[in-house]
């Protein structure tokens, strides 16, 4: 159990890293002015997007689910695993917005600048938070 628990660690902050990093590539992407620079964020963006975060995603949802079906009856009892799993869902709706402006800067149809890519990078540093203290601190309401 402490290998599974150790490996969906290691995959969480692999996903992490990707998902703090990739935003930051949005930033600069959208404020490049020139063709080079701009190719040369498209690839970036999707090594890291296809090669590191998504299936670092997918290792810590597979990894996840797996300690949670070994202990389903009693993590599903506290309120704190049900917010934890719901924050996880937010994240994958952000791992998807990324996928979304990802292409929309790839294509050229990209509508949002260099300071909301900065704002949008800020976000899953307070999903971060919530789900390390929920499942650390287990808070009792």
């Amino acid at each position: 159990m402490l290998w599974l628990k150790s490996f969906h660690i290691i995959a969480m902050v692999c996903w992490f890293a990707g998902l703090f990093y990739l935003p930051r590539l949005f930033v600069y992407h959208a404020m490049s002015e020139d063709a080079i620079s701009r190719d040369r964020f498209v690839v970036m963006e999707r090594k890291l997007f296809w090669g590191i975060a998504t299936p670092s995603a997918a290792a810590t949802l597979l990894f996840g689910f797996w300690l949670l079906f070994e202990n389903l009856d009693y993590f599903l009892a506290w309120w704190w695993m049900q917010v934890k799993l719901a924050l996880v869902a937010l994240l994958l709706v952000y791992h998807g917005m990324c996928w979304v402006y990802m292409s929309a800067l790839r294509d050229g149809s990209n509508k949002r600048g260099h300071v909301f890519f900065r704002v949008f990078n800020e976000l899953p540093v307070f999903l971060l938070i919530a789900i390390v203290v929920l499942i650390v601190v287990k808070p009792v309401l």
